[in-house]
């Protein structure tokens, strides 16, 4: 099987000042996933290891730079799940510099949802990287929540999917919700076939944008679906979009792998940062735009 991965740092608006940034990003993301790959690591370790370089990078929103709750807070959800079927996330949770890592630990203990104080408490018996709440809180999203400040460059999630040499598959998803969510509001990133899928049989997906759309219309398990009958990647992910705008307003974006190690992506947001790389390229490919 050919190692494959492919990353997200959201479907949005990117601003001409932030192309770079998004782009280096991604590019950073996707070879701490591929080296993972390439070193015999398996696909959930890589999504782990990609989705904690954009965790760190404020360019994105999860972790560091993730925006603010209507309380001035960094509440975090994130999730993964392996092709297996196997799954772990967690939601609403402050003080944590890493929140894949711990839907992770959740998943190799057994599959479930922790949420706010109970989430939190997890992550300190699990041995997590803690810090203080404000330690999460970038100074750009400070300035843009305390002036109360139109936000274009804020994207509602960060993902990431992979395929190791074993052929398992694994989706991540990550993110610091929408800008002045009300306290306590949990979108698609934690549940399992709208933020994330991953089955062994078919694919594995990750989607971003507005988590209220795609709930509904169970994004990431819709987009699986459509992989049915050998479709391309690219293929299904345009035939989820289309299907999402068809019954909710809303933007969103997904990526996805299939079983062969195939890529494919779509969103109807302005833009999409996104990178990915596979046997056969000599660099990352990173793109803003399709």
């Amino acid at each position: 099987m050919i190692p494959t991965i492919i990353v997200h740092g959201g479907a949005k608006t990117i601003t001409d000042d932030k192309v770079t940034a998004n782009n280096a990003g991604c590019t950073a993301a996707a070879e701490a996933g591929w080296a993972v790959l390439i070193s015999g690591g398996t696909a959930a370790e890589a999504v782990e290891a990609a989705t904690r370089v954009l965790e760190a990078d404020p360019t994105f929103n999860a972790g560091l730079g993730a925006t603010l709750n209507s309380d001035g807070e960094v509440e975090l959800d994130a999730a993964i799940m392996e092709g297996s079927l196997s799954w772990g996330a967690i939601a609403a949770v402050q003080g944590v510099r890493h929140p894949i890592s711990v839907a992770r630990k959740i998943m190799d203990d057994k599959p479930r949802l922790l949420v706010a104080r109970g989430g939190e408490r997890f992550a300190i018996d699990c041995g997590a990287e803690m810090c203080k709440k404000e330690d999460l809180i970038a100074e750009e999203q400070w300035q843009q929540w305390k002036e109360d400040r139109e936000v274009i460059d804020r994207p509602n999630t960060i993902g990431c999917v992979a395929l190791d040499a074993s052929g398992v598959l694994a989706a991540g998803t990550s993110t610091g919700g929408t800008t002045k969510q009300q306290q306590g509001r949990v979108g698609d990133t934690a549940l399992v076939g709208c933020g994330l899928y991953a089955d062994n049989k078919f694919g594995a997906c990750s989607t971003t944008g507005d988590g209220e759309s795609i709930i509904p219309v169970v994004l990431a398990k819709t987009a699986i679906d459509f992989l049915s009958g050998d479709r391309h990647p690219d293929e299904a992910a345009q035939m989820a979009i289309d299907a999402l705008v068809s019954k909710v307003k809303g933007e969103a974006g997904c990526i996805l792998i299939d079983r062969q190690g195939r890529v494919g992506w779509a969103y109807n947001s302005s833009h999409m940062a996104c990178a990915y790389m596979t046997a056969g390229q000599d660099k990352v490919a990173a793109f803003t735009k399709k």
